[in-house]
């Protein structure tokens, strides 16, 4: 089915603004396919009003070979919209990929090894004017919807739907974007609802639901000592159900780097286990090698955040070498779920430098006042 599709784009991008259809009341089995963008015109619709079903088939995949399933490369203008529905058939992936390792922590996130080998449901590789809109994909074997190395992408009125203890199927995953705007989503997946990877500014977040999932996350940066930038990132009238944190800023020991100028307001939670994270030293094994330097944390405020927590309300570990800086907590009432089932912890900060603007409830009262 993928050669018709193929047909298709190359019949349909030879003309500006033409539209490649595929139809209601119809599911085709696809397997992975690049729809390229170098010889066609702008302004490509790819108008998605049936079901597109992976193909879990061997002989559709190459053995140990990496590649998104669905992935557009160097489109100008493309939209992708339509009632229709993105189906990856995860449980295919998930039961057959051993991604717990006993000795760790069974909270999966993207930097876990062992996951290498399943597809992105839909990617779009260095696209420009980029539009995702109306559509709903589910069961990803792993990220829902990648943007890489994009310009100018707006995304809104999109449903992403996978179970909360699908592995590592982030829902929207941004790496090296600028100019992105995410509004009136729908997200419940097994990780991080939208991540934030280096490369991004620019973005803005607002109006949308987290449930199941691990939260809104910038990071991990600085994996293996790398370089990571981050900023100009707003996260606006969200709310997030039952998720292992809320809006989380999360970098390895090791790295370079910076994130500056973030903001999160108007932030709704029920039953997250800890609501604000800012967490530098993060790992996912039991332990990791304490190291020196890190990404920077700087001008992060946190403006309206309101709800319950089953676990912590804040928790800001920062590194030793380059305490977290201009950290500004305003209007936060956060509040236990009421269950005495769940072993409850006050706010914890370490190395983290700030102010806080009444109220804040609980006090914050280890947040130190000033720069370091």
């Amino acid at each position: 089915m993928q050669q018709a599709f193929a047909y298709a784009w190359s019949v349909a991008c030879a003309v500006e603004a033409s539209t490649v259809l595929v139809p209601a009341s119809n599911v085709f089995l696809v397997g992975p396919i690049t729809f390229t963008g170098d010889s066609c015109e702008p302004n490509v619709v790819f108008q998605v009003d049936g079901t597109i079903l992976a193909n879990t088939g061997s002989t559709a995949w190459r053995s140990g070979y990496v590649t998104p399933w669905l992935e557009f490369k160097s489109v100008r203008g493309l939209t992708i919209q339509g009632c229709g529905a993105i189906d990856g058939q995860g449980s295919h992936w998930w039961s057959r990929t051993s991604v717990v390792d006993h000795d760790q922590s069974t909270e999966l996130d993207p930097d876990r090894a062992g996951t290498s080998d399943r597809p992105t449901a839909l990617r779009v590789y260095q696209g420009a004017n980029v539009t995702v809109t109306g559509i709903t994909i589910r069961n990803s074997p792993k990220f829902h919807l990648t943007f890489d190395t994009c310009r100018a992408v707006e995304v809104h009125d999109v449903t992403i739907a996978s179970p909360g203890d699908s592995p590592n199927t982030d829902g929207i995953h941004l790496a090296g974007s600028v100019g992105v705007s995410i509004q009136h989503t729908t997200i419940g997946c097994g990780d991080d609802c939208v991540s934030i990877q280096d490369g991004c500014s620019d973005v803005v977040i607002r109006e949308v639901h987290c449930g199941p999932g691990h939260g809104i996350s910038i990071g991990g940066l600085g994996k293996g000592g790398a370089m990571a930038v981050v900023s100009d990132v707003t996260v606006q009238d969200v709310t997030l159900n039952q998720t292992m944190t809320g809006v989380r800023i999360k970098t390895w020991q090791g790295g370079s780097g910076s994130v500056k100028n973030v903001r999160f307001s108007n932030v709704r939670l029920s039953a997250v286990k800890t609501a604000i994270v800012i967490d530098q030293y993060y790992c996912d094994h039991t332990t990791c090698t304490n190291q020196t330097s890190a990404v920077v944390v700087a001008g992060v405020v946190y403006q309206g955040v309101a709800g319950t927590y089953t676990e912590r309300p804040v928790y800001l570990a920062c590194s030793d070498a380059a305490p977290c800086m201009g950290i500004h907590l305003a209007d936060i009432q956060l509040a236990p779920v009421n269950d005495s089932g769940y072993h409850l912890q006050g706010p914890f900060c370490w190395k983290a430098h700030g102010d806080e603007v009444r109220p804040v409830e609980p006090p914050v009262d280890c947040l130190t006042a000033g720069a370091p």
